[in-house]
């Protein structure tokens, strides 16, 4: 009769533990050189967009200077600098023709991030770009391809207060079909939450940046490139 095999020894919980330390390290190590490889692939692509963004939402710009906001300031920087940027396009001869200013607000299913084109001689929003959405293809993204929604932008009323303080009027959108006044955005028919996230990020920007160009417009029109 055969003798039954002996049990294969269990390895220990020192090795055990060892050998999950040191899967662990390997792991942390791949998840910070993956992090340190696509940083700045991420970092340009976004440089990318927003620069394509900016002539898109200017397109009579020929140039583009920037301008960081800190502490109610606004100061020229080369653009390399990180913060909460401003960009000011110029024509041909070097005069300011609008201002390209982010604002983002919740949406329907995200953050919904634009660049749009103000126009601080006559006070006017004259069309956006966006930078991110991940709204439902068909009903979100509408805020893109929807003509008469896009029709709002023409010159939507964004025009600073006699003190510049803030807006003359708050920027509101309303239900499909009752736009009375320049201020309104008439939203797009079953996109409504999309339509009032445009609405709100637009005053929400608006009456942040809109009086502090007021107030350094004399800057933005006698800027010139940094050497």
């Amino acid at each position: 009769m055969s003798e039954t095999p002996p049990a294969p020894s269990l390895p220990s919980s020192s090795s055990l533990i060892i050998t999950l330390a040191i899967v662990a390290m390997l792991s942390g190590l791949l998840v910070v050189l993956v992090y340190e490889f696509t940083t700045p692939i991420i970092a340009e692509n976004q440089r990318q967009a927003t620069e394509r963004a900016i002539f898109n939402v200017l397109p009579q710009a020929k140039t583009r200077l920037t301008f960081l906001v800190k502490d109610d300031v606004l100061t020229q920087v080369t653009d390399d600098q990180h913060g909460e940027l401003l960009f000011a396009g110029y024509d041909q001869n070097g005069k300011l023709i609008g201002l390209a200013l982010p604002a983002a607000a919740q949406g329907y299913q995200d953050t919904v991030r634009l660049l749009y084109a103000y126009n601080p001689f006559n006070g006017c929003i004259t069309g956006y770009d966006v930078l991110k959405s991940t709204e439902t293809p068909g009903f979100g993204t509408q805020i893109t391809t929807d003509a008469e929604f896009l029709a709002n932008f023409n010159c939507l009323d964004a025009k600073v207060n006699d003190d510049a303080t803030g807006l003359m009027n708050v920027i509101k959108t309303v239900r499909n079909g009752t736009k009375q006044d320049a201020w309104q955005i008439d939203a797009i028919s079953g996109s409504t939450i999309t339509s009032n996230a445009v609405g709100r990020m637009l005053n929400q920007s608006g009456q942040k940046y809109h009086p502090l160009i007021a107030r350094h417009l004399n800057l933005l029109n006698n800027a010139s490139p940094l050497e």
